[in-house]
């Protein structure tokens, strides 16, 4: 096999979905796996959909994904430029080649006559269609003289070049996901390879183009390119190139939770999750959430969205990096789309999470008390990271589920309270602290067994009081166990917290 060469090619858009992020993993898989290079290309020859900052987003999230760029923009390399709108002077001359050679033609059509066309066919029943059948009727080179082309040009009319697609050709293709693909070149269309509007090509010129100079070995992409399939292949046959073509694979589409087609921002929008790798504030002013701001891993996103339409060919799950480049192979990616499930993106990120190191979560909570303003002992941090860890689903769940360790109350839950802060029981909690206070050891050990001994020697419902407790201590129901809790927090924090709530809750 030829050195293996992938590109990743987006277009400076918006923000990158998280089924582009996937189409960079696997072409980033099956480069590490074939000891090749990844390639980062911005195809941004359409002008009017270039949107500021998009380019710069698609370099973060692939830096935050951990999807390392062996070429390409931000990192340079061989073939540079690798923006399309700085090559915009290679792509004239290949055009030409094809008009010279026979292969695409010169059209003058304005829109307006396009237009009264495509009204006259519709009128008549028919799909207009830029074709065989048409364009020998048209403003075109090849009804047009040399003389009266040349004419056109040099005065100034503007004008595209079209792709002379043969007539009644099966073109015969193959896909490494789907297999063989044939289609009758007669169902498709002259497409546009170049533009004297803008002096830039189209995107299926620029990119056969720069997939030969840039020795691109397999295209991995999106299953949305398959229709330009045989058009690509026609390309490569024009310019002589059948021979260094590169393999293509056209990846499932990724589907929506509920329902029919292909996932969308409003899908996460309607349903509560993101679906782009980082957070998104176009020139609007509005914001999309992101994976890395919801409190995802990097490698459980990844993860996760390496399963989404293709699987090692067992039952693993849970695979580091090295792992999928490792067993990562474009024969078991699927051909159907994969429905994405937002609850699978939780549990993953939950395995990950509960998997870390207890140090890591400790740096990851840390980071999180210091957005509050709160520095605390490393050693308190860890201790605390200890008993919440099992319950931390996303990153952000580590300082909800901790805060109460470092913070003291000053709300209680209404309906905790309703339950258990009535009869005698705020009475109990007075007479706890006055105990607790007399008590030197505050140890977990020793706190648990001086709480069930008074509460026992006083013949009290366990429940009851023990719940009140953890009221005043956590301001709700939750938490860990309750002498855990308290050897964390101290004596003084712990006895300060007890009588807060006898303030707060204005009772004796």
């Amino acid at each position: 096999m030829k050195n293996v060469r992938v590109r990743f090619a987006p277009s400076p858009t918006g923000a990158l979905h998280i089924g582009g992020v996937r189409t960079a993993l696997y072409n980033y898989l099956f480069a590490r796996q074939m000891g090749g290079k990844f390639i980062l290309r911005i195809e941004d020859t359409d002008s009017q959909r270039f949107v500021p900052g998009a380019e710069d987003y698609i370099i973060k999230s692939l830096e935050w994904c951990g999807i390392t760029i062996d070429e390409g923009v931000s990192v340079g390399g061989p073939h540079a430029p690798y923006r399309q709108s700085e090559r915009r002077e290679i792509y004239l001359k290949y055009a030409l080649q094809l008009v010279t050679d026979g292969w695409a033609y010169y059209a003058f059509d304005t829109p307006e006559e396009l237009d009264a066309i495509r009204k006259e066919q519709e009128t008549a029943g028919k799909t207009f269609s830029y074709n065989y059948t048409i364009r020998q009727n048209l403003s075109t080179s090849l009804k047009l003289s040399p003389e009266e082309v040349q004419t056109r040009i040099d005065r100034g009319d503007q004008w595209v070049i079209r792709f002379k697609m043969p007539e009644n050709t099966i073109i015969k293709m193959n896909d490494l996901v789907r297999g063989e693909v044939n289609v009758n070149s007669s169902t498709l269309d002259d497409k546009v390879l170049y533009k004297s509007a803008d002096a830039l090509p189209t995107y299926h010129l620029a990119n056969i183009v720069d997939d030969k100079l840039m020795e691109i070995s397999h295209v991995i992409r999106g299953e949305e390119w398959l229709p330009s399939l045989p058009l690509h292949f026609m390309l490569y046959k024009a310019f002589g190139w059948s021979e260094v073509q590169p393999q293509f694979a056209h990846l499932p589409l990724l589907l929506k939770p509920e329902g029919n087609g292909k996932l969308s921002k409003r899908d996460g929008d309607k349903l509560g999750f993101p679906v782009f790798p980082l957070e998104w504030t176009p020139q609007d002013g509005t914001t999309s959430r992101g994976y890395k701001e919801d409190g995802y891993l990097p490698q459980a996103f990844l993860n996760m969205l390496a399963l989404l339409g293709w699987n090692p060919g067992d039952d693993k799950e849970i695979m580091s990096i090295d792992e999928m480049i490792s067993l990562f192979s474009i024969d078991k990616v699927s051909k159907a789309g994969a429905r994405f499930s937002p609850q699978k993106a939780l549990w993953f990120n939950e395995q990950y999470l509960r998997a870390l190191p207890n140090e890591e979560l400790a740096q990851l909570l840390d980071s999180q008390l210091k957005t509050i303003q709160i520095t605390a002992p490393k050693e308190k941090v860890a201790a605390v990271v200890e008993l919440v860890r099992a319950r931390a689903v996303l990153i952000p769940d580590l300082l909800t589920l901790a805060k109460f360790y470092f913070v003291a109350p000053t709300q209680y839950d209404e309906k905790v309270v309703q339950k258990f802060w009535k009869n005698e029981n705020p009475t109990h909690l007075k007479n706890i602290t006055l105990m607790l206070t007399q008590i030197d050891d505050f140890t977990a050990l020793v706190l648990d067994k001086a709480l069930h001994d008074w509460i026992q020697e006083r013949e009290l419902p366990m429940g009851q009081v023990m719940n009140t407790l953890r009221l005043s201590i956590v301001g709700a129901s939750g938490g860990a166990s309750l002498p855990e809790i308290l050897e964390i927090i101290g004596k003084e924090d712990a006895l300060q917290r007890m009588n807060n709530i006898q303030t707060v809750l204005k009772t004796i």
